[in-house]
């Protein structure tokens, strides 16, 4: 049997995103039979990027992510970084006949996001694709909740509800981060997690947000700076950094198909880790979702008799279910870090079938546009504005 070609990958960061696209690469072609073999070719970091590219299963490092867009035995440019370089490195990367593949949001502002789409497409053109990494929506669960939703199972979309809830800022004492400055993240809250449910919002109930009315709001407006952050080693510090983005996000939307939506997304809910729910009521039914719940997915269906009304649940690990043959058997739980290998699935028979992927950057785009409405609108004193 004739081994796939070899399709070599250079990953630009190696945080927490970065471990989770290691382990995806890595992970997808052991489990999957993709039309070309992944390697983990070479990651790339300011600071201590040879260790990490050791203990992740990198064949070398650099710290300078132009290497990897230079370098003619690198296919694949996977961007992990913070916000403020996205369009800079996906654009050289592209510009340069690599396929890309950035971590959302696309960017920090509609400007440079319009960029990146204008270069993907260019791209494109010449054979090379450009993926934004809104993960969730590989999800057995959520591809199942798009499914029913397509086949008609809950009739008309009529609202859909969608909060993503997490607590790690909610201890005031708790120190600054680069997600805390807009100049590298653009936004807090709202860009960071707010997009996620956009996207599988919109995902979900095949709608896009026409309109919003959006409110932010900072909590917490100085944060200690650790010593270590400022190199000179221990923890503890006198100075203190200024919070630039919003520490939580509410905002009412309005669909194409005159659907409505409430969203909320705060990194101050305390006693909440991880939880995106989604919950899309129609007219014939209903579905919700919790994501740290993530292999479940509740059904209403309302056409049942009175006496066997309720949600039930799905136990999403069938193998009927997106891409749950490939795991464990039935009822063997999948966990958050296979959402991430079925992207690399899709991501590399896109690139194998020269299709464009989704979410492409123009989809991406799309969100940004939606996230810079709910600022706008935010502005103007939770104004309606059109996205």
């Amino acid at each position: 049997m004739t081994a796939a070609p070899a399709l070599r990958v250079a990953l630009v960061g190696h945080g927490f995103m970065g471990a989770a696209h290691s382990q995806a690469w890595r992970v997808a072609p052991r489990f999957f039979d993709l039309p070309l073999r992944p390697e983990p070719a070479l990651l790339v970091g300011r600071h201590g990027a040879a260790e990490s590219a050791d203990r992740l299963g990198w064949a070398e490092s650099s710290d300078d992510w132009r290497e990897a867009v230079a370098r003619d035995d690198i296919d694949v440019v996977d961007i992990v970084t913070p916000g403020d370089t996205h369009a800079e490195i996906a654009i050289a990367a592209l510009e340069a006949g690599k396929h890309v593949l950035c971590e959302k949001p696309l960017a920090n502002s509609i400007g440079e996001a319009e960029r990146m789409a204008s270069a993907a497409a260019a791209a494109q053109e010449r054979g090379a694709i450009a993926m934004c990494g809104f993960t969730y929506r590989r999800v057995p669960a959520i591809l199942e909740a798009r499914r029913l939703v397509r086949e008609g199972a809950i009739g008309e979309v009529r609202e859909v509800r969608a909060q993503y809830l997490q607590d790690w800022l909610s201890d005031p004492a708790g120190p600054m981060t680069w997600r805390l400055d807009r100049a590298k993240a653009g936004s807090g809250s709202l860009g960071d997690i707010g997009a996620h449910i956009i996207d599988a919002a919109e995902f979900v109930a095949g709608d896009l947000i026409a309109s919003v009315s959006g409110t932010l709001e900072t909590y917490v407006r100085q944060r200690p700076v650790l010593a270590e952050q400022r190199g000179l080693g221990g923890v503890a510090s006198d100075r203190f950094g200024e919070v630039t983005v919003d520490d939580a996000a509410w905002f009412t939307t309005r669909f194409a198909s005159g659907a409505m939506g409430s969203f909320t997304a705060t990194r101050y809910a305390t006693g909440r880790k991880n939880a995106l729910r989604l919950e899309v009521s129609g007219t014939r039914g209903a579905l919700a979702f919790d994501l740290e719940r993530l292999n479940e997915l509740e059904f209403y269906d309302a056409t049942e008799p009175a006496d066997r009304l309720g949600f039930r649940r799905i136990l999403a690990t069938e193998p009927e279910h997106a891409f749950a043959a490939n795991w464990w058997p039935t009822g063997h739980a999948l966990g958050y870090e296979h959402a991430f290998s079925h992207q690399v699935v899709d991501f590399v028979t896109d690139i194998a079938e020269r299709r464009e992927p989704e979410p492409s950057f123009a989809d991406a785009l799309h969100v940004q546009r939606v996230l810079a409405a709910v600022e706008g609108s935010a502005e103007a004193g939770s104004a309606w504005a059109a996205v």
